[in-house]
């Protein structure tokens, strides 16, 4: 069987480089010949492959592929969905618990948002947390404790405010599925920031994730239609984010479960 690994041309570095290899050598393991390919390199391509294992955002791409009848995973609607907060609170809204949200309304250039801002306050209360639609590791997240701070953050780009949970403070857990079933757990916790993030100084332990977050990490990754996908859920058992490519090293450095055969296997059983 043969598959491309489909990533980011502009995203390099040794922690980039360790993913793609790792997934190489898990598929080699599993009579699966991975090519690794970048959305530059594929820009201009036509593919022919079994499938493609798409760990990047580049939505465009990923529906180019898709609409030449090659299988990917995750989906370009999966990821899409993922990839834009606003959208991954729309679709599980009602489905599973989340903390409450506003999002912006769509402006085309920097404008005053004050009256929203306003509105926003008086309903989710201060402090509260600011996030834009697009971002990962973390970044773009802010915590703000005034009408000031979230106006400071505000640019044209499209973003959502959030209740702030207070006992999450710096604390989660994240929750690996595939094929609809919890392969791992860790607990992230970060004492110097409101974000639980390992890229922002986190730490990850493995642990034994309840029966609560397991079924509603299963159910959201069931309605993203995600093959895999890490949730973060925070410690009131409310789903803080859902990934379409978590960064699936430091998992497996916490908790021993290498999860790139189990993705593998889940890919090779879908496309027989």
């Amino acid at each position: 069987m043969n598959g491309i690994l489909v990533v980011n041309h502009f995203l390099t570095g040794s922690k980039y480089n360790e993913l793609h290899n790792h997934l190489q050598t898990a598929a080699k393991k599993m009579d699966i010949e991975l090519k690794v390919n970048t959305n530059l390199e594929l820009a201009t391509e036509n593919i022919q492959t079994d499938f493609v294992l798409f760990w990047d955002k580049d939505i465009h791409l990923a529906r180019r592929i898709e609409k030449m009848g090659v299988p990917v995973f995750n989906s370009a609607n999966s990821i899409e969905l993922c990839d834009d907060k606003a959208r991954t609170y729309i679709e599980l809204d009602g489905i599973v618990p989340q903390p409450k949200t506003l999002i912006a309304p769509k402006c085309y250039f920097e404008a005053d948002m004050s009256k929203f801002v306003d509105n926003a306050v008086d309903i989710l209360g201060l402090p509260l947390v600011f996030k834009e639609c697009f971002g990962s590791f973390g970044e773009q997240v802010y915590l703000c404790k005034s009408k000031k701070d979230i106006l400071s953050h505000i640019s044209a780009k499209p973003f959502i405010l959030q209740e702030f949970i207070e006992q999450s403070k710096g604390s989660d857990t994240r929750i690996e599925i595939v094929d609809g079933k919890c392969v791992c757990a860790v607990k992230r916790f970060n004492g110097n920031d409101f974000r639980s993030n390992v890229t922002n100084g986190g730490t990850m332990t493995v642990c034994t994730a309840n029966d609560k977050d397991i079924n509603n990490a299963s159910i959201a990754c069931e309605k993203l239609g995600l093959t895999f996908g890490g949730v973060d859920i925070l410690d009131n058992g409310m789903i803080c984010e859902v990934n379409s490519n978590a960064h699936i090293i430091n998992i497996m450095n916490a908790t021993g479960t290498d999860i790139a055969p189990l993705i593998f296997k889940t890919i090779t059983e879908k496309i027989k």
